[in-house]
């Protein structure tokens, strides 16, 4: 007996240990979060930087100064310790430093938007001063340091912090109608901005945007909380071919206490820029037509009350202005500003009449990122994809287009946070088998000075679980152009093997990116550890490789994106001897569209799908996004129509699992529940799960965990 004991506890010793599975619980209880710095932001007139650290000792949340190139705390600028009625917080300096701008009790209205308590310390005093008792939306310093802007029930006001009085600049904003200085629904959403007001460089102006919606139409949504009875929340969303806000430019003068209407000729449907240049009474803002294919920059003298079109981009497609959002102005009036017009977005240097003078930057690559240009050296700071479409470096270029640096040699994702004179930076760094490494280095070559987080102990820990290796391949589009995809293969992959894909398809955007794991990669390590080969897909019309690959889908959203991926799916799964019988396909919002329209046209390829919150026909998503891509339901009904999975309910030969949050306020349930109906009249077998008051995120509580467990034993059971 002793001698069978003694023998099996050398096999046991023997044996290499048994490493975990990787559970939905864990993806989802944080088990994988890595460390980051929180709140990290340069200071605007130093060497330092600040960020927000935790206390254990005082179970406060703190701001800490930093210097760049000795990392040695300077000081605490505000402790949360000292005032009770804060906790969590986020925080913005004064440009002198002096002050910070804290908010708490933040509540969200949309994705950018929400609303908070605001206060703002004194440094020198240690004193905190409420801004408003009620909660406002957007506050912001003044360039001179004395007082804070702010926008409450749609109206512009601002606190001047020397006497303590505030001043209400408008009277007109009400919820449906009138909103100034944030904006609408559909601005904030597709031109990603939450404020619609700036002020001028000596802080004696507000410009600011007022926007008339009391003709749009409004959506309804039930929120069903816990009340015997349900709310219904009504706000205004402009549906493809609907009526905008109408929108206009105004001036308010804080000396005279007047609001004018900046007047210029030309015909927009939308205002979705303003920016002024370094001179005080010299405004600069962006108009587009409702095609969003004939942008204007103009300018605006305050002074003389004048303004002209100094710049104009046309576009037989659309001038995409995310391209464009690198607008800097130099101290002569001269400015830089990005633009695709040689077929890949690059800086381009104007005169202050907006004459070009030259590209700065040229290649078969992207800007991703402008970092701002450093009049003194007199050179710029940006991020591109010159080592790649799935990859992001830092570089530095003269003004002349020379001499450029590559300032993060690594291979993969980087990002920069520069010191308010380019002297520093911190990158962020993080690649497929790299997680996020934080690094102080040197503007001028990139050389490290320090490591602040390299998250080892995430590897180490990671080190105990058994995780498939993902690597990045291409597969043909179907016009055999090489796509970036990446496959996560099935634990003992064999033939006939069952394949599952993963995409969003959507315009500039990419889900193959060399960074480290997201939480649906650690879901797909899942999945391949149960059988399943996993891969992902960016076709036509995604990000990273230029404005002809991403508007090739013009006019006809949908359509090539289907024909890439079905093409790209059956190379991978023919050459990898998967099983043709087994394959399914996810995705959410773009991508619940792509696979609602792969399970109904393309069933002799897949056999499953999930659609998460899928767009279902354009005519029911917004007015910009849509028609950006698609013109106006009027103008190409063909091109909504004929790639909306409403029209081939007929086709369902798969399994289907259609999921929705039922207070979305993006892509509204209707759009599930249309294709429910129609799914019904074919009578045609489904299944669908609705998340109660969830939004386009469907997270919250154990919503998460739920929605993926879901997903997994539908996958388990039907593939």
């Amino acid at each position: 007996m002793k001698k069978l004991l003694v023998l099996f506890l050398l096999i046991s010793l023997s044996l290499p240990a048994q490493k975990k599975q990787i559970t939905i619980d864990e993806i989802w209880n944080g088990n994988f979060r890595y460390e980051y710095i929180y709140g990290l932001t340069a200071l605007p007139s130093s060497d330092y930087y600040s960020k927000i650290d935790y206390n254990p000792k005082t179970k406060a949340y703190e701001i800490g100064i930093y210097d760049y190139p000795t990392q040695k705390k300077i000081s605490t600028a505000f402790s949360s310790q000292d005032f009770p009625e804060i906790n969590y917080f986020n925080y913005t300096f004064s440009n002198d430093e002096s002050k910070i701008l804290i908010g708490t009790n933040r509540k969200p209205i949309y994705r950018h938007s929400s609303t908070g308590i605001f206060y703002v310390y004194n440094r020198q005093s240690k004193e905190l001063i409420k801004i408003n008792e009620k909660p406002i939306q957007e506050p912001s310093f003044s360039p001179d340091n004395t007082k804070v802007a702010f926008v409450q029930d749609n109206n512009l006001y601002y606190k001047d912090l020397l006497s303590g009085k505030t001043v209400q600049i408008t009277t007109d904003g009400e919820k449906n109608k009138i909103i100034n200085a944030i904006p609408d629904w559909v601005y904030e959403e597709e031109f990603s901005y939450s404020k619609a007001y700036e002020w001028n460089p000596d802080g004696t102006m507000i410009a600011f945007v007022k926007f008339d919606e009391s003709q749009v139409p409004e959506f309804s949504m039930i929120r069903y909380g816990e009340k015997l009875y349900p709310e219904v929340e009504t706000f205004k969303y402009p549906k493809a071919g609907e009526k905008n806000s109408e929108v206009s430019l105004h001036l308010y003068r804080l000396k005279e206490g007047e609001t004018k209407k900046v007047s210029f000729e030309g015909e927009y449907e939308y205002l979705p820029r303003i920016k002024w240049t370094q001179k005080n009474d010299c405004l600069t803002f962006i108009t587009l037509n409702r095609l969003q294919n004939d942008l204007k920059l103009y300018k605006y003298n305050a002074t003389f009350d004048k303004s002209g079109v100094v710049v104009e981009r046309k576009d037989p497609r659309y001038v995409d202005l995310e391209a464009t959002d690198n607008l800097s102005f130099l101290s002569d009036g001269s400015f830089i500003w990005s633009s695709e017009e040689d077929g890949f977005n690059h800086f381009y240097l104007y005169n202050y009449k907006g004459k070009k003078i030259r590209q700065i930057t040229k290649g078969p690559w992207e800007i991703t990122a402008f970092y701002g240009y450093n009049p003194k050296t007199k050179r710029l700071y940006y991020q591109s994809t010159e080592n790649g479409s799935i990859n992001r470096g830092i570089y530095s270029i003269d003004i002349k287009g020379k001499h450029k640096k590559l300032l993060s040699p690594e291979n993969g994702t980087s990002n920069a946070e520069f010191s308010a004179n380019f002297k520093y930076f911190i990158n962020t760094f993080s690649n497929i088998s790299t997680p996020y490494t934080y690094s102080v280095r040197r503007g001028k070559d990139g050389k490290v000075i320090k490591t602040l987080i390299d998250n080892h102990k995430l590897l180490e820990k990671l080190a105990a679980y058994d995780l498939p290796q993902k690597k990045f391949i291409t597969l043909p589009a179907a016009d055999g152009t090489p796509l970036n995809a990446y496959v996560i293969p099935a634990k003992n992959a064999k033939k006939n093997t069952p394949l599952f894909v993963f995409q969003y398809s959507g315009p500039n955007i990419q889900t193959v990116r060399n960074t480290w794991n997201s939480s649906n990669d650690y879901y797909h390590f899942l999945l391949a550890n149960k059988g399943y080969t996993v891969i992902s897909v960016d076709p036509h019309g995604t990000g990273g490789r230029g404005a002809d690959f991403k508007k090739s889908t013009y006019k006809q959203l949908g359509k090539l994106e289907l024909e890439d991926v079905s093409a790209a799916t059956m190379s991978f799964a023919k050459s990898h001897h998967n099983d043709l019988q087994r394959i399914g396909i996810w995705g959410w919002s773009f991508g619940g569209f792509m696979s609602s329209n792969a399970i109904l046209k393309k069933p002799e390829i897949f056999s499953l799908a999930i659609a998460v919150a899928p767009v279902t026909n354009w005519r029911f998503y917004d007015t910009v996004y849509t028609e950006r891509y698609l013109q106006t339901p009027q103008e190409n009904p063909e091109g909504y129509d004929e790639n909306s999975p409403l029209f081939f309910t007929n086709g369902l030969k798969g399994k289907f699992l259609l999921i929705h949050g039922s207070a979305d306020d993006n892509v509204h349930l209707q759009n599930s529940m249309r294709l429910a109906k129609n799914l019904q009249e074919n009578d045609q077998p489904f299944d669908e799960m609705i998340y109660t008051d969830k939004n386009h995120g469907i997270y919250g509580g154990k919503t998460r965990h739920h929605l993926y467990k879901k997903m997994l034993n539908y996958i388990i059971n039907n593939l």
